[in-house]
């Protein structure tokens, strides 16, 4: 994918760097995840019916490829140490992709809509997203969760929402936010009398 400057012919001197950094189109992931995702609501009727592997894989390939994108060229120090989170989730989504687990084992929608929501007035003009590494107080009407694993671990729902789909942990610490329930045993249809009439 081209950037700003050449998408909107707009010379590099003329570019304006204040502005926040845009994030990747992640609408080709969510169409994607909608194949894979058997977490609340979305869990299957039949406890043994998995996801394709090859669909499980797209889902990671397309979340690293819209990380890898974020990546910036820059010397500061914020530069680098987000350029090396996203590095490394880089890393683990690729792992993963080449290697897919048999099913997604990300959180549900309902644990993501029970997140935390920070108040406006609680942030920071220092703040900013660990992922995208735009300052909250940049966006007029900002949405940023608190994750459960530290007070600290502030992130914009919009980067956040993709990771805690297919990983259950954060991105920072690598905590597991929630343990998943094992599918339950296959019920037996037989009640224990026989009859040899058929239905």
């Amino acid at each position: 994918m081209s950037q700003y400057d050449v998408e909107h012919n707009v010379p590099r001197e003329q570019h304006d760097t204040s502005q926040p950094r845009r994030r990747p189109d992640l609408s080709t992931f969510f169409s994607t995840l909608d194949f894979v995702d058997t977490s609340g609501s979305r869990q299957p009727q039949n406890a043994n019916s998995v996801p394709l592997p090859r669909d499980i894989a797209a889902a990671f390939r397309n979340l690293a490829n819209a990380f890898g994108m974020m990546l910036v060229g820059g010397e500061t120090a914020q530069d680098a140490g987000r350029n090396e989170l996203l590095s490394n989730l880089v890393e683990s989504l690729m792992h993963s992709a080449e290697h897919p687990p048999s099913e997604v084992q990300g959180v549900s929608d309902e644990f993501i809509e029970q997140l935390d929501r920070v108040p406006k007035k609680k942030l920071k003009a220092e703040m900013s997203c660990p992922i995208c590494s735009n300052p909250f107080l940049e966006d007029t009407h900002p949405l940023v969760v608190q994750l459960p694993c530290h007070k600290d671990h502030l992130f914009d729902l919009e980067c956040i929402q993709p990771w805690l789909k297919l990983n259950p942990t954060c991105p920072l610490d690598r905590q597991v936010l929630i343990k998943k329930k094992p599918p339950p045993p296959p019920k037996d249809d037989e009640d224990g009398e026989y009859d040899d009439m058929y239905a």
